[in-house]
C-alpha cells in the first residue's frame, strides 16, 4: 500500500515541522544518508551511543534527501524543499511504522530467534518453500532493533509467506520487536553463550527471547535444550490452543523423535524422524556438522507446520545448498576489484550491495553484473523499473538472463549496458569489455552460476588467502565505542597496511563508519590512503624530514617529537605555510617524544611559528595492559597533564589530548580525555578484559596440494633428521611456507592447523612455499581441501605462542603475495 507523509505522521504520532511536499509517496525507509537517494526515501535520524543521525541532515539534504523524521530541533528554514516530521523517539517511530505496516497483511509469518542458526534456518526455509509460497524474508541477517523494521517494510500483498529473524543482546529489546514481526509460527533455534553479558542468567535470556512468540499459535523448538523446552511449556500453558512442535535426538518426550543420525562416507548425514502424524520418515542432508543437522530439522518441522508435504520437504532437504551470507571483496584482473554477492538475488540484498559499493568505490568506475531477479512477487515491468532507479549511481550495467532486458527502457542515460541470455554467453565475450580500475559488483541468483564469472574475473594468484571479516572489525569498533564517553573522538591505527589487513580497504570502511582520525606510520602509507580516496585526517607517526612537501600536497599531519624535527619543519614552512601537526610527549616510554627539559625551547618555537596548528598533544602509555604497573601509568598520565597544561598556556587554545591505546580504553576511562587511539583491538586482540567480547577479524587459509602415504623409516622435508618417521604416516602438503609468514618455528610438530574440523600437526621443517602436516588420523583429506592456519580455531595467539612472539608480528608478517579477501554481510 502507498503511504503519504500525512499517513506516516498519523501512524507514528509525529508533528509537522515543515511541509516541503506534503503529499509525497514514501517507498523506502533509510537510516543511512551515504547511498544515492531516491525520491521516495524517508530518512529516520536515529540516535545511537556514539552517533546521531541529526548531524548528517545537511549532507543528506545536499545529496538529495527530502523527507526526514527527527526527534531534535532542526533549523528547517535551512532546508526549504524538505519535509520534516518530529517524533519523540525516531527509533520507536520507525518500529511503530513497521508494526502498523505488518498489521496490514494476513498471510502467515514465521518468526525466528535463538542464539545461533537464525539466518541459516531462514534461508534454508526459503530454499525449501519458494515453490509453494511467494516469500518475503529478512535480508542477510537484518535482525536488530533497526534491521527488523526495515525487513518488515518489504512486505506487500504480492507475497504469501513472511520469514523474519529477531536477535537481541540485552533485556527489554524483544518487547519492541515482537509487535513488529507478529509471527504466527515461531522457531526457537537454540540457546548458547552469545550476548550473555547483556543478561543476568540463561533463564533470563530465554525468557526475553520467548517474548517474540507471545501471539504465536505454534512454536518449534528442540526438546534437547532443557531451558528452552521448559520456557516453551510455560508458554503453552499460558493460553489454550497453543502447540509445541518439539523434536529430540536424545529420545526425550517430543512430537518428533530423530534417530539415528549417521554420518555417511560422502560427508552427508542420514537420519530418520518419527512422529504420530507422519510415521517414520528417512532423509539425507548434504552436511555433517551438528549445527547443520539441527538447522535442517527445524526447517523440516517448520515446513510441516506450514502444511507442506513431508515428501516435498525431504526432497528439498537433500538438495540444500551451503550459504554464504557475506559479500566478498578481492582483487580482479586489470587492476579491478571484485565484490561477489552471488548467493541470493533480491531487491533488499541488492540495496545492501550498492551501499557497500559506495564505501569502496572512491572514484573508480562501477560495473554491476546482475542476473534475472527471481520470485520477486512483482510484475517484470514494475520490478525492473525499481531496479533501474536503485542503480543510478553505477557506470555500466551487464544483465544476464532472459527477463532482465526488460530493464533497458528504464536505465539512466549515462549508464552503459549490455545483455546476455546466460552466463556462458557472457563468459564467451567477457574480454571485449575493459575492466581496468573498475569496482565490479557481481550479483546473481544461484541458478546462474555466477561463481564462474567471479573465477574468470579474479586475479589468479597464490591459493593462500587472508580473509578479513569487515563485520567483525566494525563489531570490535563498536565494542570500544561503547566504552568511551560521548564527545570523545576515536583514532584508529591503520599503520603497516592495517596490521596486515590492507590499509586502503580498512580505512575506507572506517571512514564510512565515521571514525575521527586515522593513524599511519609513514607518509607513504598516508599517500596510499589519499590516492584510495580516503578524506579523514591522517596522523603520520614517523615523518621524514625530506618529504615535508608531501604533507602539504596530501593533507597529512606529522607527529613532531623532537626539537630537531621541529626545527627542520619550521625551516621548510617558515611563518607563512600553515600545517596541522601533533606533538608527542615522552612521559616514560622513552621511545620518541619531547621531554620535560625540552618545554622552554618548545614554547619559544610555538610562539614564533603560529602558522603551525597543534591538532593534538599526546603520549604513549608503556604498560596500560599490565595491572602490576598501574602506578607507573598514573604517573605517566599526571606527567602528561602537567606538560600539556604548559603548552596550552603558550598556545592560547586547547589541542586534542590523547593518551590511551587499545588496552587503556577499558582500563583507564579517566584518561580518555579528548580522543583515544584504537589499534590491535580493532583486529580482535585485547589484553584488558574485553577479549571475550571481540570477534575474530583475520582468518588465514590455505589448501592441500597433495596427499601422500609415507612408510616407516622415510623422512619428510629438508634436513632428514627433522622429519624421520618412526611409524607409517599419511601427510598432506599445504600451500604455505615461511615466505608467506608461516615461519620455520612452526614446523616439526610445534604447531597444528585445522583441516576437516580436526587439528593436524606440522611434520618436518616448514619450506619456503609449502608445509607438510600429519593427517594420519584424519580421514577423507584430499587435494584442494581447505586448511585454516589461524582464525577461530586455532586462534592466532596459538601461532604467536609457537613463534615466541605476539599477534601483532604474526599479522604484519603475512606476505604481500597472500591475497586479501574482504568479507562483509
Amino acid at each position: 500500500m502507498p503511504y503519504t507523509l500525512p499517513d506516516i505522521a498519523r501512524i507514528i504520532g509525529a508533528d509537522w515541522l515543515q511541509k516541503g511536499a506534503p503529499h509525497a509517496i514514501i517507498e523506502q525507509l533509510t537510516l543511512d544518508t551515504r547511498h544515492l537517494p531516491l525520491p521516495g526515501d524517508l530518512f529516520f535520524a536515529i540516535i545511537g551511543i556514539r552517533h546521531d543521525g541529526h548531524r548528517f541532515i545537511p549532507q543528506a539534504y545536499e545529496a538529495g534527501f527530502r523527507h526526514f523524521v527527527v526527534s531534535q530541533h532542526v533549523d528547517v528554514a535551512a532546508f526549504p524543499e524538505a519535509n520534516f516530521l518530529q517524533a519523540p523517539d525516531t527509533l520507536r517511530a520507525l518500529q511503530q511504522l513497521a508494526a502498523f505496516h505488518r498489521s496490514q497483511f494476513d498471510y502467515p509469518v514465521v518468526g525466528i530467534t535463538g542464539s545461533n542458526g537464525k539466518t541459516i534456518v531462514k534461508e534454508w526455509l526459503f530454499q525449501l518453500l519458494n515453490k509453494q509460497f511467494n516469500i518475503v524474508r529478512s535480508p542477510k541477517s537484518y535482525n536488530s532493533q533497526v534491521g527488523v523494521p526495515l525487513s518488515i517494510w518489504q512486505m506487500s500483498g504480492a507475497y504469501t509467506l513472511g520469514i523474519f529473524e529477531a536477535g537481541i543482546s540485552q533485556i527489554a529489546e524483544m518487547r519492541h520487536l515482537a509487535p513488529i514481526i507478529q509471527p504466527d509460527i515461531g522457531i526457537f533455534t537454540n540457546i548458547g553463550p552469545a550476548h550473555r553479558e547483556g543478561f543476568s542468567s540463561e533463564e533470563e535470556k530465554i525468557a526475553e527471547k520467548m517474548q517474540l512468540f507471545t501471539a504465536c499459535n505454534r512454536l518449534i523448538c528442540c526438546a534437547d535444550h532443557a531451558g528452552v523446552m521448559a520456557a516453551a511449556e510455560k508458554w503453552a500453558a499460558a493460553h489454550t490452543g497453543r502447540e509445541i512442535w518439539s523434536w529430540s535426538t536424545a529420545n526425550l518426550a517430543a512430537m518428533f523423535r530423530v534417530s539415528p543420525v549417521q554420518i555417511l562416507d560422502d560427508g552427508h548425514t542420514a537420519m530418520t524422524i518419527q512422529s504420530a502424524g507422519n510415521g517414520e520418515t528417512a532423509m539425507i542432508i548434504p552436511f555433517s556438522d551438528s549445527a547443520s543437522v539441527e538447522n535442517a530439522i527445524h526447517c523440516y518441522v517448520a515446513g510441516l507446520a506450514l502444511g507442506v508435504a513431508s515428501s516435498i520437504l525431504v526432497d528439498g532437504l537433500s538438495h540444500l545448498n551451503p550459504l554464504e551470507m557475506r559479500l566478498e571483496l578481492k582483487d580482479g584482473i586489470e587492476d579491478s576489484t571484485l565484490v561477489n554477492d552471488f548467493y541470493n538475488n533480491d531487491l533488499a540484498s541488492l540495496r545492501i550491495l550498492l551501499q557497500f559499493s559506495q564505501q569502496q568505490a572512491k572514484g573508480r568506475r562501477v560495473t554491476l553484473i546482475l542476473s534475472d531477479i527471481l520470485q520477486s512477487g512483482q510484475s517484470k515491468q514494475t520490478l525492473y523499473r525499481e531496479v533501474a532507479k536503485m542503480i543510478e549511481g553505477i557506470d555500466r550495467f551487464i544483465g544476464i538472463g532472459p527477463a532482465i532486458p526488460a530493464i533497458a527502457p528504464f536505465l539512466p542515460a549515462h549508464v552503459e549496458s549490455a545483455f546476455f541470455i546466460d552466463t556462458a554467453a557472457f563468459l564467451g565475450e567477457v574480454m571485449r569489455f575493459s575492466w581496468r580500475n573498475n569496482l565490479i559488483l557481481i550479483k546473481g541468483a544461484r541458478t546462474f552460476t555466477f561463481e564462474l564469472i567471479a573465477s574468470r574475473l579474479a586475479q589468479q594468484v597464490h591459493q593462500t588467502r587472508l580473509e578479513i571479516n569487515l563485520n567483525a572489525l566494525i563489531h570490535n569498533l563498536n565494542v570500544y565505542n561503547s566504552k568511551i564517553q560521548p564527545g570523545v573522538k576515536i583514532m584508529t591505527m591503520v599503520k603497516a597496511a592495517a596490521y596486515g589487513s590492507g590499509g586502503a580497504e580498512v580505512a575506507r570502511l572506517l571512514e564510512y563508519h565515521k571514525v575521527d582520525y586515522l593513524g599511519v606510520a609513514y607518509a607513504d602509507e598516508g599517500i596510499e590512503l589519499r590516492q584510495a580516496g580516503v578524506q579523514l585526517p591522517i596522523l603520520v607517526l614517523n615523518p621524514d624530514t625530506a618529504s615535508f612537501d608531501v604533507f602539504f600536497r596530501y593533507r597529512l599531519e606529522p607527529e613532531i617529537y623532537s626539537l630537531e624535527l621541529l626545527n627542520s619543519l619550521t625551516a621548510y614552512t617558515g611563518t607563512e605555510k600553515a600545517m596541522a601537526i601533533h606533538l608527542k610527549l615522552d612521559t616514560g616510554m622513552h621511545r620518541l617524544g619531547f621531554e620535560k627539559g625540552d618545554m622552554e625551547a618548545l614554547w619559544q618555537q610555538l610562539r614564533a611559528f603560529p602558522n603551525l596548528k597543534i591538532a593534538s598533544v599526546f603520549t604513549h602509555l608503556s604498560a596500560s595492559d599490565n595491572p602490576a604497573h598501574d602506578g607507573f601509568t598514573h604517573h605517566q598520565a599526571a606527567a602528561f597533564s602537567d606538560m600539556y597544561g604548559s603548552i596550552e598556556q603558550v598556545l592560547g587554545y586547547r589541542p586534542l589530548r590523547h593518551v590511551v591505546n587499545t588496552a587503556g580504553i577499558a582500563r583507564f576511562p579517566e584518561y580518555h580525555f579528548d580522543m583515544v587511539r584504537l589499534g590491535i583491538g580493532l583486529y580482535g586482540i585485547d589484553s584488558s578484559g574485553l577479549q571475550n567480547r571481540l570477534q575474530v577479524v583475520n582468518v588465514l587459509k590455505t589448501t592441500v596440494s597433495q596427499v601422500k602415504h609415507i612408510p616407516r623409516g622415510d623422512t619428510v622435508g629438508y634436513n632428514r633428521n627433522s622429519g624421520l618417521l618412526s611409524q607409517p604416516r599419511t601427510i598432506a602438503t599445504i600451500s604455505i611456507g615461511y615466505a608467506d609468514g608461516f615461519l620455520r618455528m612452526a614446523g616439526i610438530g610445534r604447531y597444528k592447523v585445522l583441516i576437516n574440523n580436526q587439528l593436524a600437526p606440522t611434520i618436518g621443517n616448514v619450506c619456503m612455499d609449502m608445509t607438510m602436516i600429519d593427517i594420519t588420523t584424519i580421514p577423507g583429506v584430499k587435494a584442494g581441501d581447505e586448511v585454516v592456519v589461524f582464525g577461530e580455531n586455532p586462534p592466532v595467539q596459538h601461532l604467536a605462542d609457537c613463534m615466541q612472539t605476539i599477534p601483532y608480528e604474526i599479522f604484519t608478517n603475512i606476505s604481500n603475495r597472500v591475497k586479501r579477501v574482504y568479507l562483509q554481510e
